[in-house]
């Protein structure tokens, strides 16, 4: 039986704030495909989590354009972290790569029985992708995953700044 709309709807929480402090199962790391932990979300992550998740990226390595790859949270608060490749090292999000990385990155999340995950704005600081085209693609495929089984009971969006917190509610009150 499908679920409805507002069931999905019940489990997607938008607030601003350092996803580095949620206490969730997993946050996502807006990544590039080499797993190198630069600046952004990937510099906050390896400056609050430790070097051990940066250890754990180079074991893993690069990894193809709108991937997901699974590290421990090392001192994070969170217990995973799965890093979202939506870009090459110093790139451009596009809207392909944004959508399969945030695709693959709930189903990494549910192939490891993740409950709650929190993501950033994938893509939107120094990859240079448009915030509201980016909340609209992010929730078209939480929505998606949702409505599916899967073991996801809260999916929080972090978002670090007013504007992009904005935009998230606005574009998430205008989906039918």
């Amino acid at each position: 039986m499908p679920k409805s709309e507002a069931s999905w709807r019940d489990k997607v929480r938008i607030s601003q704030g350092d996803i580095t402090d949620r206490a969730l199962d997993a946050v996502v790391n807006a990544a590039n495909n080499d797993l190198i932990l630069g600046a952004g979300v990937a510099g906050a992550i390896r400056n609050k989590g430790g070097p051990d998740i940066q250890m754990e990226c180079d074991r893993i390595g690069t990894i193809p354009l709108g991937e997901a790859a699974v590290t421990t949270g090392g001192r994070l608060k969170a217990k995973l972290v799965i890093h979202a490749a939506s870009m090459h090292l110093g790139g451009r999000t596009t809207e392909e790569n944004l959508r399969a990385a945030t695709r693959n990155s709930l189903r990494r999340a549910s192939e490891r029985k993740v409950e709650s995950i929190g993501f950033p704005a994938i893509g939107t600081g120094i990859a240079g992708f448009p915030i509201d085209r980016c909340a609209q693609v992010m929730l078209e495929e939480v929505r998606d995953h949702l409505m599916g089984e899967t073991s996801v009971r809260l999916v929080e969006f972090v978002l670090f700044d007013r504007a992009a917190f904005e935009a998230f509610e606005r574009v998430s009150k205008a989906m039918i």
